[in-house]
């Protein structure tokens, strides 16, 4: 059993939970999450099978690519609402099983527009289960393992990208594109029968008495939108890691998106070794991302506001790798400083996550991280493989991909105006809970 600490300034936190059960909900939701991605990025493995097959342009492919992520900015916020309404594990086994058929959709698609719906609806199905799924899984846990449960759900995203587009390139070439989409719904659908056979809001609630107290509470919270949206925007700082988060992640969303399709025309690879190479890529991300949030934890343990000065550095230090890396001529050391930058892309997800929780009161964290995912998708993930297609269309892929790390510059001047305001702007939020403490 866990033992879980008295929160400060007066918030409840839940009873011990059956450590077991805990980390076996932990295993499924993380599971999911890896069938979620899977089925996003599956659709960048087949890239230059759909671009033969359909005669697609680039800004037409980066269009199915950005769908899912505009869709998903777009409603996040209000289906994670709705999620707390309804119940959260219900509600993330019908997304789960909304994605999964919207990605079987996409397998049996015949033109481009009836590929779009689909994955639309892949899009509507995955808007809110990463904000509901960590909401559920902190909820479970005690407060001490939030950094590093967060960091690992957020790299989730970055492994199931990996797995899906290295399976579904090599399933794409062998059996064709339309399989590729198949199986990732296959995969999501089995996920799906086995999370409803386990996970349960009963069984949630059995080993987390003060559960249903928790959600009366956030249920008086949503009854005042005013009081809610006070929360969430309360200061210029929290805004500014909201914005820079997401701008950071323009680029990893654009490369995510395109490298698969750089490795197959500048360096001549066929899909599926073009799959699997951009795979690495991603997976780099994915490690980086934890990485950099135990390396920030770590430099930041006396000092949290550091954690913006991290968050800067890491921005600088993949601006330059970067732009060098797709300036320099195709080879083994444009891989590796391609490699190095994207490492610490996204390196910022850790800080900027940690940010919006102490700059948020703790009632509110499953709104405030469904902020923090609109803003990544809408500010980032969304426009991020759109702008650079649309680009491309113009100048070349290659042209497009030197461009992008240049919103890096924008991204560190939020964290930069954040890291000027953040103390005053805690100490204004650790004044106000005090007083709440108080009442």
């Amino acid at each position: 059993m866990h033992c879980i600490k008295p929160a400060p300034c007066g918030v409840t936190t839940a009873p011990a939970t059956s450590r077991k059960y805990a980390w076996i909900v932990f295993a499924l939701t993380f599971g999911l999450l890896l069938s979620d991605y899977m089925s996003r990025q599956v659709l960048n493995a087949v890239f230059p099978l759909l671009k033969l097959t359909w005669g697609l342009s680039d800004t037409q492919l980066g269009s199915l690519s950005g769908v899912v992520a505009l869709i998903v900015g777009l409603l996040t916020f209000p289906l994670s609402v709705l999620a707390d309404r309804w119940g959260r594990v219900r509600s993330l086994i019908v997304m789960a099983a909304l994605w999964s058929f919207a990605t079987l959709g996409c397998a049996i698609a015949t033109s481009y527009g009836e590929m779009l719906v689909a994955r639309a609806l892949v899009g509507l199905g995955e808007a809110a289960y990463g904000s509901v799924g960590i909401a559920l899984i902190l909820s479970i846990f005690p407060p001490h393992l939030r950094s590093t449960l967060t960091g690992a759900f957020m790299a989730g995203g970055a492994f199931g990208s990996v797995l899906g587009m290295a399976l579904g390139g090599f399933v794409a070439v062998h059996f064709g594109w339309r399989m590729s989409f198949a199986t990732m719904a296959a995969f999501g659908i089995v996920l799906v029968i086995t999370y409803a056979m386990i996970v349960s809001e009963k069984r949630v609630a059995a080993r987390y008495p003060d559960g249903r107290a928790a959600e009366q509470h956030a249920s008086g919270m949503r009854t005042s939108l005013r009081t809610l949206l006070a929360g969430l925007f309360s200061t210029v700082s929290v805004v500014c890691a909201y914005v820079g988060s997401g701008l950071q992640l323009f680029i990893m969303g654009a490369v995510i998106a395109w490298m698969p399709s750089f490795l197959n025309r500048y360096y001549a690879l066929p899909a599926d070794k073009a799959a699997a190479g951009a795979a690495v890529f991603v997976l780099l991300g994915g490690v980086g991302m934890v990485v950099c949030g135990i390396v920030t934890d770590r430099i930041c343990r006396n000092a949290p506001s550091r954690k913006w000065i991290t968050a800067v550095a890491y921005c600088l230090i993949s601006f330059v790798l970067l732009s060098i890396g797709f300036r320099l001529d195709a080879g083994a050391l444009q891989l590796v400083l391609l490699g190095a930058g994207i490492l610490v892309v996204a390196g910022t997800s850790g800080p900027a996550g940690a940010m919006v929780a102490n700059l948020t009161p703790s009632a509110i964290h499953a709104s405030a991280f469904a902020t923090l995912t609109l803003a990544n998708n809408l500010l980032g993930l969304a426009p991020g493989p759109l702008v650079t297609g649309a680009i491309a269309d113009r100048i070349g892929l290659l042209g497009a991909l030197q461009i992008i790390p240049l919103v890096s510059v924008a991204a560190m001047i939020a964290f930069a105006i954040g890291k000027s305001r953040y103390a005053r702007d805690l100490s204004r939020i650790d004044a106000l809970r005090g007083q709440a403490a108080k009442q």
